[in-house]
């Protein structure tokens, strides 16, 4: 009968591993901890917003999801491979399957905005210099870039412009997960908006994953299936979860938690005089 012919395969579709599995991640530099046994999973075709107040650890779980920053305890796990036991070599393999779009671009200043682009694809694949011509145009357009730019540097475009070339290289590889670091700061709130539709076309990929470290709440009530929010350590107890909120957005609006909503509403609250004290201790001899 049709409901038994199809629920095999339900049951396939429930039992289908995360992409991306983070379990019991702490990381230390020194003397300083940074994150603290962060637990999450990460379903193939979620956006994950990661949000936090600077220095809360944002941008070092993005690097830890690609293997440049090692776990001082727990690991990562993507197509449930652990990054840790992996070799260097491995790990280079596996990042074809990222994209990494950078806070400012991370353009190559020397190179024109098309050889930025065919990068990675003259780096990790075979195709010819034609096809490469071909594919990046093809990702000019999508990422609503005139042609008129291939032929500039970095430095002759806008920032907006830099962003979505970025965006574009990122993509280049069709990969399976696609890390955003702050990808609109800096921007007016137009060309915000414009890369925020950018990241919900480039969802619209098969089976593309995106986790997106923001502090702009447009992009993340925007773009976000699922947000977490990470506190900064020194403020909370040894017990306390550093992940201070997990959930959709309207669960984020609702959220009574005055942390959150503090981070949510902009208030500084007390916060001036906070770092007026943490200055005084540094200055002390």
């Amino acid at each position: 009968m049709p409901a038994t012919a199809t629920q095999p395969t339900a049951r396939r579709d429930q039992a289908e591993p995360p992409l991306l599995q983070v379990e019991g991640l702490s990381v230390q530099f020194g003397q300083q901890l940074v994150l603290r046994d962060i637990s999450l999973d990460i379903p193939a075709g979620q956006t994950l917003v990661v949000l936090g107040e600077s220095g809360c650890g944002k941008t070092v779980l993005l690097k830890t999801m690609i293997g440049l920053v090692r776990p001082s305890r727990g690991e990562v796990r993507f197509e449930g491979q652990s990054l840790s036991s992996m070799r260097e070599r491995d790990l280079a393999h596996l990042r074809t399957k990222y994209g990494f779009v950078f806070q400012g671009a991370a353009l190559f200043d020397s190179m024109t905005i098309a050889d930025n682009i065919a990068f990675p694809l003259r780096e990790h694949t075979r195709i010819s210099a034609a096809d490469a011509r071909d594919i990046v145009a093809s990702l000019i357009d999508e990422v609503g870039l005139p042609r008129t730019v291939l032929d500039k540097k970095p430095v002759e475009i806008s920032g907006g412009m830099r962003k979505r070339a970025g965006l574009a290289r990122a993509i280049a590889l069709d990969p399976l997960l696609i890390l955003y670091d702050e990808p609109t700061t800096g921007l007016d709130p137009i060309m915000t908006d414009v890369i925020n539709e950018l990241i919900l076309r480039v969802k619209e990929r098969p089976r593309v994953t995106s986790v997106v470290v923001t502090h702009d709440m447009n992009t993340a009530r925007k773009v976000a299936d699922k947000i977490i929010m990470l506190y900064p350590l020194f403020r909370l107890g040894r017990d306390e979860s550093q992940i201070v909120f997990s959930g959709t957005p309207a669960d984020l609006d609702r959220s009574r938690d005055p942390r959150i909503r503090q981070f949510v509403e902009g208030r500084a609250g007390n916060r001036l005089t906070e770092l007026q004290d943490e200055q005084s201790l540094e200055e002390r001899p």
